[in-house]
């Protein structure tokens, strides 16, 4: 899927660029195009300059939280909420306690730890699973909740808004944690709605309630605020959140004796070879991004939804950021590489970018993390997995360009 997503992006430029030769008399375009292909491998360094040094800096801290067992304490917490709504999962089963801590990593941003996690607990609902190619409601839940973006704490956006020459990295951080919480959310009912699950228990009832509650609380706070005070908010909780929780990190490691330093160091090694791992991907992806809109096949994409939505009257300063939202179901580093074209075309704190940022930190993979997921023990037939997926997906990205006219309208 991927590699035809890439041809096709060069396909595509290769049409429009013909086109606006031969219709346009524009010769000019090609020259356009080689320029943005070396221009957009220049900024793949200059991005993964500021990558290396945040990855290398959030794992080290997270490291120090795996060795503290501050995940699996949480593993612990939110187990009795996923025993009910998995109820064919056998009280006490490891795949319960491997699920918690996926989505626990997924949460605090454990990437690396949370995969190889999921695979495990994907394996041993695999166990349960009477088919073995179809999915059991189990994994069906399980993938839904994986592609509905659970990420609380968006730190490569940041980076990304940091590298671009943002005033403040953490602006976004309300807005996506707003997006993010629609599309989990709907993900989650989803999957209840076609599985008739028993949510009026009483335990999922408390953690969907506090929940409720607690979101509606502080929305109806934010209702009261100007966009100047949102604004103001959404960075100070930001960066309070981020270095709060480093914080937490370091004094709940120094507790349980976790030689901290040591630790720190461990993790920011594979932080270093992850990025190191990533230069080619975000070259391949950006040199194809930059040769789409040179080529004018991106603009005139934009243009055809632009008009329709001037036809239905509505605001069309979100249409710039589609292209994150459109490409995100299908590949990670395609979405990574337009949110980054759109800040250089638009500018880093442009209304466009704020949306593109806040799509990217509300929506999943879908597609991958159900080929993945699935692939790995033999499914074949996904059966509702990929229209609840889906759902969240479009509940996500019509709730960041919702929230962002909220905050920053």
């Amino acid at each position: 899927m991927l590699n035809g997503l890439w041809l096709g992006f060069f396909v595509i430029a290769a049409i429009a660029a013909c086109s606006r030769w031969l219709i346009g008399d524009d010769a000019g375009v090609f020259a356009a195009m080689v320029e943005s292909l070396f221009a957009m491998a220049k900024l793949s360094v200059e991005v993964m300059v500021v990558l290396f040094g945040t990855l290398t800096l959030w794992l080290g801290f997270l490291r120090i939280a795996e060795r503290a067992g501050l995940v699996e304490r949480l593993a612990v917490l939110l187990a009795p909420l996923f025993r009910r709504l998995m109820p064919e999962v056998p009280s006490g089963h490891p795949a319960l306690g491997l699920i918690t801590l996926n989505f626990t990593a997924n949460a605090l941003g454990l990437d690396n730890a949370a995969t190889p996690i999921g695979l495990k607990a994907m394996r041993a609902l695999q166990e349960l699973n009477p088919s073995q190619t179809t999915a059991s409601n189990a994994q069906i839940l399980f993938l839904v909740l994986n592609a509905s973006s659970l990420t609380l704490l968006p730190v490569s956006i940041f980076m990304y808004r940091v590298q671009q020459g943002a005033a403040d990295p953490t602006l976004v951080f309300l807005p996506i944690l707003l997006a993010t919480s629609a599309s989990t959310l709907v993900g989650l009912l989803s999957v209840a709605f076609m599985q008739r699950l028993r949510l009026h228990d009483p335990v999922v009832l408390a953690w969907l309630g506090t929940g409720a509650l607690v979101l509606g609380a502080f929305m109806t706070f934010l209702a009261g605020l100007s966009a100047t005070a949102l604004a103001a908010l959404s960075s100070l909780l930001g960066n309070l959140t981020l270095f709060g929780l480093i914080l937490a990190f370091l004094l709940f490691g120094a507790c349980k004796r976790v030689p901290v330093y040591e630790a720190f160091v461990e993790g920011a090694k594979e932080g270093f070879e992850v990025a190191k791992n990533l230069l080619p991907y975000l070259v391949a992806m950006l040199c194809a991004v930059g040769v789409l809109r040179a080529s004018g096949a991106l603009e005139f994409g934009l243009d055809g939804i632009r008009w329709l939505i001037e036809v239905l009257g509505w605001d069309t300063r979100f249409v710039d950021a589609l292209p994150t939202a459109l490409v995100k179901p299908f590949s990670g580093s395609a979405a990574r590489a337009m949110l980054i074209e759109t800040m250089q075309s638009h500018g880093v704190d442009s209304f466009p970018a704020l949306v593109a940022a806040t799509m990217q930190g509300s929506t999943e993979t879908t597609f991958y993390v159900l080929a993945v997921y699935f692939g790995a023990v033999g499914i074949q037939r996904a059966r509702h997995a990929v229209g609840c997926a889906l759902l969240a997906d479009l509940a996500g990205v019509l709730a960041a360009i919702g929230v962002c006219y909220w905050f920053f309208g």
